[in-house]
Formats: structure tokens, sequence, C-alpha cells
């Protein structure tokens, strides 16, 4: 690793640019590439440009360990990226099991990563499932959930969480069910969700899946019947996805809404706009909101530390703040790799997302890391 300023400062940033997930992956490369370019245009860092490496994880976590491969060969000084939690796991092992670099994950996620090199920019469960929920119970009456999931590492943390958080304050969960990522028949489990009569679904399907799952629920006449979807990773991106009436009412929770009406979330919007106009919108469940901070902080821990020298960035990295952001101000918990941001619970209505409730500043709650 670089300790000196021998060189501009090289950033790696890895995302689904193609495959399913390909709607929110070139959302992150273009906030990626406008941050960038910000940091260029105010003369870079450490006097020099930085310069920018993308690679495309292809929403396949083979072809997004190959690339990351490749970001290593290329001696980035930092990787950003990533979506799934498995294609976290799967960046980590060239990145850092092998090269022992610096990595930044910005997607919400089932958190639990606890690792001296890596930093988690998104929401966590103790910021999503630990306040919305029993502000949903409260605000419906609602008692009973169905848990329709993918099956991989998110899905499954989560709902521990979930369960934990709903029996907690005495409900109950009716049906707990995962499904392969490609799965798109769910005529048997909607059926059943129907038939517990369940006050909730909380979804943690992924497309492909999810368009599907959502049209044969709504079909079903789940929600004709006062019935709640739930979905945290849900946002204004996925609304594209799926006609306004699958997800009339669904509700959400995270770090930001494009309703969200703090005068820098709206600038940020605009200019995101004016440069990226078309569907790939800035969004938080998309990760944009995590990529922006993820490079954000690097740049605030690359000032601070005055060189490239990596211990020297983590260190400052540790306790780094942006004091505008999507959505509000944000830092890193000391200790933690996570940071302590704003949260919103939205519902959708009408084709958009409108926030019913500003949560606050929420911790993340995560594991202290062990020393590097």
């Amino acid at each position: 690793m670089t300790s000196t300023i021998d060189r501009s400062a090289r950033v790696g940033v890895i995302t689904d640019q193609t495959g399913a997930l390909s709607f929110m992956g070139i959302a992150n490369v273009n906030v990626a590439r406008m941050v960038i370019d910000d940091i260029n245009s105010k003369g870079g860092l450490l006097g020099r440009p930085v310069e920018l490496f993308i690679e495309d994880s292809a929403t396949d976590d083979a072809a997004a360990q190959t690339a990351a491969a490749r970001l290593v060969e290329a001696d980035v000084d930092v990787v950003v990226g990533g979506i799934y939690s498995s294609t976290r796991q799967a960046i980590k092992v060239p990145v850092v099991d092998e090269a022992g670099k610096l990595y930044l994950y910005p997607e919400q996620y089932e958190g639990q990563e606890c690792h001296p090199l890596i930093f988690c920019t998104g929401p966590v469960p103790a910021q999503q499932v630990e306040p919305f929920l029993p502000w949903l119970m409260q605000k419906t009456g609602a008692t009973t959930f169905y848990m329709p999931s993918a099956d991989y590492i998110w899905p499954h943390t989560l709902n521990r969480k979930v369960r934990e958080v709903v029996t907690g304050r005495g409900g109950k969960i009716v049906g707990e069910e995962y499904f392969p990522l490609d799965h798109v028949d769910y005529r048997d489990v909607v059926a059943d969700i129907m038939a517990t009569g369940a006050d909730v679904v909380f979804n943690t399907i992924v497309p492909p899946g999810l368009t599907p799952f959502l049209a044969q629920l709504h079909d079903a006449g789940f929600m004709a019947r006062g019935g709640q979807v739930v979905c945290t990773y849900f946002d204004e991106n996925f609304l594209n996805l799926v006609p306004a009436e699958h997800v009339e009412g669904l509700y959400g929770c995270l770090d930001y809404y494009r309703d969200v009406q703090d005068p820098f979330s709206i600038e940020l919007l605009n200019r995101y706009e004016a440069r990226y106009p078309g569907s790939a919108m800035f969004t938080a469940g998309s990760a944009c909101t995590g990529t922006y901070r993820a490079l954000k902080m690097w740049e605030s821990a690359v000032n601070e530390a005055g060189s490239l020298k990596q211990h020297d960035i983590i260190a400052a990295l540790d306790h780094a703040r942006i004091p505008q952001g999507p959505g509000g101000p944000a830092e890193m918990v000391p200790g933690q790799h996570h940071v302590r941001m704003n949260m919103y619970i939205a519902r959708s209505q009408s084709g958009t997302f409108k926030v019913v409730e500003n949560l606050g500043h929420i911790d993340p709650k995560e594991c202290e890391v062990p020393p590097n």
C-alpha cells in the first residue's frame, strides 16, 4: 500500500451494471462518477486528481469476485460496492482476505459484518426493523406476520430480527418460507398467506422474483382485504418495476426517500437528475445513498490522514462524519465501522413514496470491530 503521496488516489467501484439488479447498479455508478468529479473539480485529493475504476459485477457473485480481483490488480486504494450480501462476501475474498485492502459496503443489509478492513455505510436491522415494526404494529394494529423470503444470508438474518421484535411485542409469525433468487411461481405461498389471515407480509424476495410475487399477492386480494405489505429495501427505483396498484400502501423504512425535504437532499437530487435523467434514479434501497456516504467519508479520511497510507485512513474513517448528505448528516460510530444516520418510514401512494415518519438519528448498534 502506498504510504507517500507519489501518485493519484485510486477508487474502485464494483456494482451490478448488467443482470437483474442493473437498474440499481447503474445508479450507483452514476453517483460514484458525480462524487469523484466533484472532488476533482475542487482540486482532487492531496493535490492530485482521483482516478476512478469501475467494474461490473453483473448480478453474479462469480463475476463480482473476478471483477474485484481486477481492481486489486489495478492497485486501487479502496473498493466500494456490492448489493446482495452474497456479492459482498464474494468481493471480500480477493479484496480483503487476499489483498488486505480497504472495502466499503454501501447497501442496507443484515448487519454483523465486523472486520477491521470493512466499513458499512447503509442501514442495518437496528435502524430499520427495531424502530419501524413497533411503529407499524401500533399504527395499524397488526399482530400477525408472514415472511416470504429469498434464500440467502440477508433474509435469514433479517427475519430473525423481525421475529424477535414482533414476538417481543406480543405478535406472531404465522409463516416463513424461502425460495431461490430466480423463483417466479409464488401461487402456493400466496395461498398460504391468504389462508393464515396474516396482517402483514414482510417481504425479502428480491428481483427477479419480486415482480411476479407482488403481482400474485395483489391478484389474490391481500391488500384489498386490508393486508399490509412491508419491504425495507423497496425504494423509488423499485416502483418502476411494478404497476402502482400492486404496491399501493406498501411501507418501507430507509435512510432517505426522494420526498425528504431538507435543502441539501433536494439540491443533491436536483444535481443528480440534471446530470443523469432517466430510470436509474438516486434512491436509498438501491445503495446510492450509501455509495455517496462511503465516498465522502473516505475523502474526509484521506484528507485527515494526509497520505494514502491505509492504516492512517482507517483510523480517520473510524470517526468520519459528513455534515450534509442524502437524508441528513451522518457519522461513523467509533469502533463499529457502521454509520449513525437519519431513518424514515414511507408509504407508497399512487406510484411514489411519501414520508410518514421521520425517526431521527438512529444508532446501528453493531459489534466492536477487533483491531487489525
